[in-house]
């Protein structure tokens, strides 16, 4: 298992995958913090759907980025482009809006519960 999340890292894309990554532990330190200290004015709240949300565009970003690379080798080859490297090229491609996504809704699932923790 450790493996393969390694490899789906890098096979997303170094440039995109890993400061995803980076931003997702970010946002589990600002909830541990929040959880622990209080948010007592919001910020914290507010800093974590900011974050969450610009992992969420910079994943389609790369998404967007791996396909126009795509296409233009596809329209400069001279020949018929195989099926299974279009696909696996899709695959790779949808990896970072996917990891994207993903820490998209985790910090919006623990920011549903520090909702209701402040809200007690």
């Amino acid at each position: 298992m450790k493996f393969l999340v390694a490899n789906l890292l890098h096979d997303g894309g170094p440039m995109f995958m890993y400061p995803i990554l980076l931003l997702l532990i970010a946002c589990m330190v600002i909830l541990i913090y929040s959880m622990r200290k209080g948010d007592a004015h919001g910020k914290l709240k507010n800093l974590l759907g900011h974050l969450s949300l610009f992992a969420l565009v910079y994943g389609f970003l790369g998404f967007m980025l791996g396909m126009i690379q795509a296409l233009d080798a596809i329209s400069t080859s001279e020949g018929m482009v195989a099926n299974p490297i279009f696909a696996g090229g899709l695959k790779i491609s949808l990896l970072s809006p996917s990891f994207g996504m993903l820490v998209f809704l985790i910090v919006r699932v623990c920011l549903m519960f520090l909702s209701l923790k402040t809200s007690k």
